[in-house]
């Protein structure tokens, strides 16, 4: 496939803004892991009707963070639907929930590193 990782232009600014705007779980994992870690992450990358928290293209591996609302109702469906349409382009998902983020960074680090060696 040679647009595999398909642009929207629609949701370029919508994009820009979720940089600008992290959450502070996304802001944390950013600035004390991924920015500095040895595999390239990209922000808030696009693909398709979809933006994923976190990319490695090297690893092909896209890190989601969720927080409550991720947990309920039609969100499970919306997100299983999204890691569905991301595994189908080849890509790994990696969901971790803020609590984890909060307490314990330490471990989500670590299972991030599993899967970029």
């Amino acid at each position: 496939m040679s647009r595999i990782y398909l642009y929207d232009h629609q949701n370029k600014r919508f994009a820009q803004k979720l940089r600008r705007e992290m959450t502070p779980q996304e802001r944390f994992l950013w600035y004390g892991f991924l920015k500095t870690c040895s595999a390239q992450f990209r922000r808030q990358k696009q693909f398709g009707p979809y933006i994923a928290d976190f990319y490695c293209a090297d690893a092909k591996l896209v890190i989601e963070l969720d927080g409550s609302q991720h947990y309920e109702g039609e969100a499970i469906a919306s997100d299983q639907e999204r890691d569905a349409y991301l595994s189908g382009l080849g890509l790994l998902v990696l969901r971790y929930s803020n609590a984890d983020v909060n307490r314990n960074f330490k471990a989500v680090c670590e299972d991030i590193m599993k899967y970029l060696k």
